[in-house]
């Protein structure tokens, strides 16, 4: 019992010094606005908030989004391959990349791909 109560104000003692240490090196200055300010995807934070952004950034992050979302589904896809029925798989595997195919040509044919608008 003794030890552990050693052991408590040693752990308690270290984790006060090494906040103490931290908060005293890194002060940091007033006239350093531009690094505290916080940073966004291509936005000025100086700004105005309700000025108009780029189309071309909206996109790109929904594609984003849609791509990795497939990865996060197809990926479990491999690591049950030992496991499951080949027929059921193969088909469920073609049909997810067919619903993502399909998606893409619908993407192109509405012109969402092209950047030089």
């Amino acid at each position: 019992m003794f030890y552990m109560l050693i052991m408590n104000i040693l752990i308690l003692a270290i984790s006060s010094i090494v906040m103490i240490l931290s908060s005293l090196l890194a002060k940091k200055k007033i006239e350093d606005r531009e690094k505290s300010s916080p940073f966004e995807c291509g936005f000025d934070p100086m700004n105005s908030s309700r000025l108009p952004f780029s189309i071309q950034f909206f996109l790109i992050a929904i594609i984003f989004l849609i791509f990795d979302v497939e990865i996060a589904l197809i990926l479990p896809i491999i690591m049950i391959f030992k496991f499951s029925n080949m027929k059921m798989l193969l088909l469920s595997s073609i049909f997810f990349i067919f619903i993502l195919l399909a998606g893409l040509y619908h993407e192109w044919n509405q012109g969402m791909l092209n950047w030089t608008i």
